[in-house]
């Protein structure tokens, strides 16, 4: 029986290791919680950081692995390249997956290359950045280099807001570092989905059209996802084809990918991210709904050297959707009211991550997310108009906390 050593046991990557369980490899899990809900689904588990390279090799040497992924997480992705290319296992080349897990870098290697890319630049320090605030087109995205879910996350048109957002950015960047860069307006949906290359050729990709939250604290945040990608064919294969020739010049190998591109007026493609790894919020659940090809079952198989080749491009059937069950303010988690007609017509399946009586918090970025749902529709126009309104068919409800007194 092969051994797969998979980093992570959230909530949200529960669906790859219940598949490796069911394709019949050896599960071991490893993350630095050791209750988090996926480790039971596992054979073992292992209370040791994802992000900790050197532990994880020394674990996987003990073991003997037979392949090592990380699903739906950016933090993991470096540890698997390094372990594998340590021991000689199926992956993708560590340097590349360093590139593409850090925005600065990303950036650097795009503006080498001749992509497209807005204006910009990764600091340390405060002071760094406010020296050369002046180069930089208003408005301007703050991020942390190392982060993802949009998690410390800003926009800002002022050096007035900089301190405050880099010091949120930098809260949320493991390597404490941050970059600046111009926003990019969008012509259509922001896009994002999910791919699978094959010995280094995009062979699938299904876009999707992103939408973003308009009431929570942070804007930035994807709270709905829709099937297929709703612009013209030629803007499919204009994303692919540069999409295809990052992964060529990275000389990226077998494996999933999560994608986030932007497209201006003038159909300019910015790739502004290309994440080694499976989507999140049930992405790849939503697809295999939408074309019946299952990226995560590939996943698990590129992870052991398994044979890949039979994968080819299927365009979605039908009009699907992922939401991000989401607050708008923080308090008591008191249940979920889902208008009958919704739930007849629409609503496929759902989850909750969090319990009666839990305390949740407004959305700032996926780590505060309440659950997910994966919705169908009978047409691009039902799923405009339900997405827009959603909150005359989802609520949650939430009270305040209660104020005692010492």
């Amino acid at each position: 029986m092969k051994k797969l050593l998979m980093l992570g046991g959230s909530h949200f990557q529960i669906p790859a290791i219940k598949k490796a369980k069911e394709m019949g490899y050896y599960v071991i899990t490893c993350d630095y919680l050791e209750d988090n809900p996926g480790h039971q689904f596992a054979d073992e588990s292992y209370n040791i950081s994802t992000t900790d390279k050197e532990a994880v090799l020394h674990l996987a040497k003990s073991l003997e692995i037979d392949g090592i992924v990380c699903y739906a997480a950016d933090s993991g992705a470096p540890t698997v390249a390094y372990v594998a290319e340590q021991l000689g296992l199926p992956s993708h080349p560590y340097k590349s997956v360093e590139i593409l897990t850090n925005k600065d870098k990303f950036r650097e290697f795009q503006k080498e290359n001749g992509f497209n890319i807005p204006r910009a630049k990764g600091y340390f320090t405060l002071e760094e950045a406010k020296a050369d605030f002046h180069n930089f087109n208003m408005p301007v995205m703050i991020k942390p280099v190392d982060s993802s879910g949009s998690k410390g996350v800003s926009k800002i048109d002022s050096i007035t807001l900089l301190e405050e957002k880099v010091e949120t950015a930098l809260s949320f960047s493991r390597a404490k570092r941050f970059l600046i860069e111009e926003y990019i307006e969008n012509f259509g949906p922001h896009v994002g989905g999910d791919g699978f290359s094959v010995d280094g050729k995009l062979v699938f990709r299904c876009f999707s059209n992103e939408y973003f939250s308009t009431t929570n604290f942070n804007p930035f945040v994807s709270i709905f996802a829709s099937w297929p990608y709703m612009m013209p064919a030629r803007l499919h294969n204009q994303i692919h084809r540069e999409i295809q020739r990052a992964l060529s010049l990275l000389n990226m190998q077998t494996g999933a990918y999560n994608f986030d591109v932007r497209v201006d007026n003038n159909e300019n493609v910015y790739l502004i991210e290309i994440a080694p790894r499976n989507g999140g919020d049930w992405n790849p659940n939503v697809i295999k709904y939408a074309t019946g090809i299952d990226t995560i079952e590939y996943a698990m198989k590129a992870a052991l050297g398994e044979d890949c080749s039979n994968l080819t491009m299927v365009e979605p059937r039908g009009y699907w959707g992922s939401y991000v069950l989401n607050s708008g303010k923080s308090g008591i988690f008191k249940g979920i009211e889902i208008q009958e007609d919704f739930k007849n017509n629409n609503l496929v399946e759902h989850e909750l991550v969090v319990q009666l009586g839990d305390e949740i918090t407004a959305l700032t970025g996926a780590h505060d997310k309440v659950g997910i749902m994966i919705l169908k529709f009978s047409s691009t126009e039902e799923m405009l108009d339900k997405v827009n309104n959603m909150s005359d068919w989802v609520k949650l409800i939430v009270e305040e906390p209660s104020i005692t007194n010492n």
